[in-house]
């Protein structure tokens, strides 16, 4: 999964953390072909966007899980919607572009 992009790996931390609730950053590491410092900066980057994500210190460089009250809802975007919005992502500002991001974390398809 190297060469991924913020926004790809934001969404495949989300992904796994809608379907397993917790994770450690070592095993994102390893999944995501990145270094421990990119996923916690991810990790910021969701939880800046408004995710309630909550980190866990430990073994395997700690890690991050959803609050037992935190069920995201079930809507997604379709497939044609995804393709518009990742068009569209770069011809706006940074601001709008990490707004964008979040939108694509939050209602991107589960996988």
């Amino acid at each position: 999964m190297a060469g991924m992009t913020a926004a790809e790996r934001r969404d495949h931390i989300m992904a796994k953390l809608r379907s397993e609730r917790q994770t450690t950053v070592t095993g994102l590491m390893k999944e995501l072909g990145c270094s421990s410092r990119t996923v916690r900066y991810d990790i910021e980057a969701l939880t800046v966007s408004g995710f309630p994500l909550e980190t866990v210190r430990g073994r395997y460089g700690g890690g991050v899980k959803l609050p037992d009250w935190y069920h995201p809802h079930s809507l997604t975007l379709s497939p044609q919607q995804m393709a518009l919005l990742k068009r569209v992502a770069p011809s706006l500002s940074l601001e709008d572009q990490r707004i964008m991001s979040s939108i694509l974390d939050q209602f991107g398809p589960r996988r």
